[in-house]
């Protein structure tokens, strides 16, 4: 089979009559730029380069101080019918007799995901869903949830969007210095005759 090459000037006459038609856009023809333009642009650059003026930071690198040691010391293990997972610790908020031999891993137990291992133990965990407020110690839970929690006989998570979250104690209050000492009973109620007892 013999092939054959069209001329140059069809193609050409194409090109130009689907730019006509808008089918094509016209390449944009611009000037490149000098070695002179660069080096300028460069230099420009290295004199607004902010990273230059910024001062080294003073005291301990903070991406490695209160490093945790390891995942196993800032988790609890929750273990049962051959599987295992780990929730960060302060996040069990309540344990039942019946779940303490469940606090510790099995031997030859399989490590999942928390999403894995809840929904293969619903019947015995319920979590509680706190938020981020609640979670930084700055709001207590709701009375509610600390009534279900204790007529629940189940193991208690709390959870942030489904996942377990340390769930930090309420700040304590620092007593004021203008607050004066509580009043003992002793000095509100009135005298009273000692009481003698005999032997």
């Amino acid at each position: 089979m013999k092939t054959t090459s069209l001329p140059q000037w069809v193609g050409v006459a194409v090109f130009v009559s689907l730019v006509a038609t808008g089918y094509a856009e016209v390449p944009e023809m611009r000037d490149a730029a000098t070695h002179e333009q660069l080096v300028l642009a460069l230099r420009k650059a290295d004199q607004s380069d902010p990273m230059k003026n910024l001062k080294p930071a003073k005291g301990e690198d903070p991406s490695v101080v209160n490093r945790p040691k390891s995942l196993l010391s800032e988790s609890d293990i929750i273990s049962f019918s051959g599987l295992a997972t780990l929730v960060p610790k302060h996040a069990i908020l309540q344990i039942p007799a019946s779940c303490t031999g469940r606090m510790k891993i099995e031997p030859g137990a399989k490590i999942v995901s928390w999403a894995d291992f809840y929904a293969a133990n619903r019947g015995w965990i319920t979590t509680v869903e706190v938020g981020i407020v609640q979670a930084e110690g700055n709001q207590p839970i709701a009375e509610e949830t600390k009534k279900m929690m204790k007529k629940s006989r189940n193991l208690i998570i709390a959870t942030y969007q489904g996942g377990p979250i340390s769930l930090l104690p309420p700040p304590k209050a620092a007593p004021k210095a203008t607050d004066k000492p509580a009043a003992t009973p002793a000095a509100t109620t009135p005298a009273t005759k000692p009481s003698t007892t005999q032997s």
